[in-house]
Formats: structure tokens, C-alpha cells, sequence
């Protein structure tokens, strides 16, 4: 049998890195294993600056500005021919973080303009676990791919479903609660509705506080006192940490405990389950008429009926929201999770962290180009209103009890009265004005609710939309 992988690597087992590479391409340098490597390099590297630049352990020299630049010059360089070189080592070490080290001795041993000395070099991955240098690598990656490359996107949907909502915040709808018809809307109050919740879910992912621990093989710093009893070393982690722009994490095992990830994947995963029920009421107001897909439909929809062009975008928005949630969802309930002071699950879950954001991303550029390509339809809005005139049962019934409690004659039952006029049948507008006409109510009344359409019976909803606006 032909490997496929033999005749062209580039054919990818998973859809992200085959069939939708482009639409997810900028996590890339983010979250794929290349990306995890260069973070664990900048660490290492950082965490050799930092040790010389603050002359933490006695006796030892400083670097050199040039140095400081070369060594940094390694992380932003790191390309294809570093990747493998550092594979090749890992092939012999069978350890991932040791072979960064190895990597990194070769570098400066190589470094012009002349080589750092081999003593000084054994300052790489000085009194450091393997999850120290992980876990702000992983931090680091996690906090670019969501402040870089998600939230940009994820806000750039929420702006263009609020720009929408205010285009059409006085197009009336016609509500639909249960599958029934119900209380008149806008549709641009409904859009406004998701166009909020996702905002406050964007809100809550922008405050996320991100954690790290440098503390040694179970957080104790007993290798750094047995090295350098007389130093605060509690201080030199502390501004360690802090100097990569984390927040400092002061308790933990072997491993960062890992709940502010299970914080942020939450909130990913509640904005996914909001835009996944966007997807879904969009999808039903198109097979409603209420939306056309008209604009840059050029596009085959159907491979045999020529009339139809299907709302692809939001069903495969559906798909990858669904696969990302459940993503993000194991990832919060097993990284939470480690027995006594370490084991090994969160290595291998952390590594599906760029499969989640992908099918995140994926989804949210369906929808945005799906949105893209809508115009609403408001005569088919209107239609259905008028189809449903027995909606007017609500506010004439609350007229009536309004009535009551102000001790005007005639208004008893007006529940009852109402129901038995609407349920189970459709009326019309005759039909409702010779009601409301034969139940004596005060003149302005009569003519308010009379001159009512289901079109104009949409309370507050065009207003509403202001809210957006804070």
C-alpha cells in the first residue's frame, strides 16, 4: 500500500491543516509545535539573560549587549532548518525540553563574535523543571494566539452583527417562541440580543490573566537553595515571570495548575455556543424568506437544482463550533486536574490546544463571510405579520386589565375573552376590529388599539438596539 505521506507531505490528515490551512493559517505561529519550540527557546534564553543580568548567582559575569542580541536573534530567527536541526537532537535525547537545551548550547557556542564559554553555558536551564520552561512557553503562545490572531477576529464578527442589528433595528419581525408565532420584534433588536452576549463573553476573554510558575520540580525551589542558599529566589521568579508579561503564579506543584486555561477556554467555548445559536436562528430566518442570499453567491449551491443556493456558511460554522466547544470543554475539565504533584496528561491534552482555536476561527470566518452575503427581506417579514394578526391579543387584553384595575365597567375576564376569540384560529384585521369595537372601552383606547398593527406592535425594539452603544 502507497503512503500518501511519501508521495505528498503535504496531504494533511486533519481538515485545519488540509483543506481550510488558509483560514486558519495566522495561529500558526501561535499554537503548532514549531511555535511551542521557539517559546520554550525564548525562555530558556530569557531565563539565562535574566540570571547573568542580575548577577544571581555570585561570581558570574554578565552578557555582553552583543550577546544579549545574538541569543535573542536564535528565538527570532528560528525557522525550517531550526526546526529540524532541533527534531535530529531530539531524536537522541527523547525529550523534548532537554533537546531545547542541547540546541541552545550549540547556539552559544557558535555565537560571534566569540563563543560563550562552556561554564557560563551550563547557566541554560539552570535549577529549572521541564513544566517551568512548558508552562510560560504554553502561556506565552496561548496569550499571542487569543490577543493576536482570536480576539481580533472574534471582535471583528461582533462588530459587523452590530453594525447589522442597527441597520435593521426598525425592520419588524415577527417573533417566534416555542415554534409559534408570538410578540412582534425588529430583527435588528434580535441581532442586537447576540451581538451583546458575544460582547460580554469578548469582555470577559480580554481580562484573562495569565499564569506562570518558575519554582523548580514541585514548586519548592529546592534545587535553587541548594545552589544559591543566600538568594530571594522567590523575588528573581517572581520578576522573571513578570518581565514575559505573565502574572506570577507563587503556589504550585511541578506543574502551573492551569486553571486561568480552563477559565479562558470556558469563555471561548460560551462565545462558541452563542455564535453556534446565531448560526442556527440566521440559517431558519433564510429558509423563512427573511434573508437572501444574494451578494457574492457566484457559487454552485445545489449539484442538480440550479434555484437553490444553500446556507453552507452557517452549517459549516455549526459543525466547527461544535467540534471547538467540545475541544475546549476537555481541555478545561482535565487541565484542572493532576495527580499529587505531576503527571503527564496535561503534556499530551495541551497539544489540541490549536486544533480548538482552529475550528474556533474557522467557524467565526464562516459566519462573518455567511453575514457577508445576507440582505434582509422585509416584505417577507411583513407577510407573515400580516398573517398573524391574533398576536394583538396580548396588548388588547392588557389594556383591558389595566382598565379593570381602574374600575372601568366591562372589562372583566379579558384573558379569557381574548383566548376565545384567537386560539387554535387565525384572524384578521376586520376580525380584531369588530372585537375591540364592541367591548366599550374609552375612546382613546378603542382608537389606539385599533389603529395597532402587528407591524407597529413592537414596543421598545428599535430603541433597544442603542444599548450597543453602551
Amino acid at each position: 500500500m502507497t503512503s500518501l505521506g511519501d508521495v505528498e507531505p503535504q496531504i494533511a490528515l486533519g481538515a485545519l491543516d488540509g483543506r481550510y490551512r488558509t483560514a486558519i493559517a495566522p495561529l500558526v505561529d501561535h499554537l503548532s509545535e514549531a511555535a511551542l519550540n521557539r517559546e520554550r527557546i525564548r525562555v530558556e534564553v530569557e531565563w539565562f539573560i535574566h540570571l547573568t543580568s542580575h548577577a544571581v548567582v555570585p561570581g558570574v559575569r554578565s552578557l555582553t549587549e552583543t550577546e544579549r542580541v545574538a541569543l535573542r536573534r536564535v528565538v527570532d530567527g528560528f525557522g525550517p532548518a531550526d526546526i529540524a536541526e532541533l527534531a535530529e537532537i531530539e531524536r537522541v535525547t527523547v525529550h523534548d525540553v532537554k533537546a531545547v537545551e542541547y540546541y541552545l548550547k550549540k547556539r552559544l557556542a557558535t555565537i560571534a563574535p566569540e563563543p560563550v564559554d562552556a561554564g557560563l553555558a551550563e547557566l541554560i536551564h539552570f535549577a529549572c523543571t521541564s513544566e517551568d520552561i512548558n508552562n510560560l512557553a504554553y502561556a506565552l503562545m496561548v496569550k499571542g494566539a487569543v490577543e493576536q490572531v482570536w480576539l481580533p477576529r472574534a471582535q471583528a464578527l461582533a462588530d459587523q452583527l452590530g453594525a447589522m442589528a442597527r441597520d435593521l433595528a426598525d425592520v419588524p419581525l415577527l417573533a417566534h417562541t416555542h415554534g409559534q408565532p408570538a410578540t412582534p420584534t425588529t430583527m435588528g433588536k434580535e441581532l442586537a440580543v447576540l451581538t451583546f452576549r458575544l460582547q460580554r463573553q469578548l469582555t470577559r476573554v480580554r481580562g484573562t490573566a495569565y499564569l506562570g510558575k518558575f519554582n523548580g520540580a514541585t514548586g519548592t525551589y529546592g534545587a535553587h537553595l541548594a545552589a544559591v542558599p543566600e538568594h530571594d529566589w522567590e523575588a528573581t521568579s517572581r520578576a522573571f515571570v513578570e518581565s514575559l508579561g505573565l502574572q506570577w503564579n507563587p503556589l504550585t506543584t511541578q506543574i502551573e495548575s492551569h486553571d486561568w486555561q480552563a477559565e479562558v477556554y470556558a469563555d471561548m467555548a460560551r462565545f462558541n455556543r452563542i455564535l453556534h445559536g446565531l448560526a442556527v436562528d440566521v440559517w431558519t430566518y433564510i429558509s423563512k424568506g427573511y434573508f437572501a442570499q444574494v451578494r457574492g453567491q457566484g457559487t454552485v449551491g445545489s449539484s442538480t437544482m440550479p434555484h437553490k443556493v444553500n446556507p453552507i456558511r452557517f452549517e459549516n460554522a455549526e459543525a466547527n463550533l461544535e467540534v471547538s466547544t467540545a475541544l475546549l470543554d476537555v481541555l478545561g475539565s482535565t487541565l484542572v486536574e493532576s495527580r499529587m504533584q505531576r503527571d503527564l496528561t496535561d503534556s499530551s491534552m495541551q497539544r489540541n490546544i490549536g486544533t480548538a482555536f482552529g475550528h474556533s476561527l474557522l467557524a467565526i470566518d464562516n459566519v462573518c463571510r455567511g453575514l457577508s452575503g445576507l440582505d434582509a427581506v422585509p416584505v417577507a417579514m411583513a407577510a407573515d405579520l400580516d398573517s398573524n394578526w391574533e398576536v394583538l391579543a396580548e396588548p388588547i387584553q392588557s389594556a383591558m386589565r389595566a382598565l379593570a384595575a381602574r374600575g372601568v365597567e366591562g372589562m372583566d375576564s379579558p384573558y379569557e375573552r381574548l383566548k376565545e376569540l384567537t386560539r387554535g384560529r387565525r384572524i384578521g384585521a376586520d376580525d380584531l376590529r369588530d372585537f375591540i369595537g364592541g367591548l366599550g372601552l374609552p375612546e382613546d383606547v378603542s382608537a389606539r388599539l385599533q389603529a395597532m398593527t402587528p407591524q407597529s406592535y413592537v414596543g421598545l425594539a428599535p430603541s433597544l438596539v442603542r444599548h450597543l452603544d453602551g
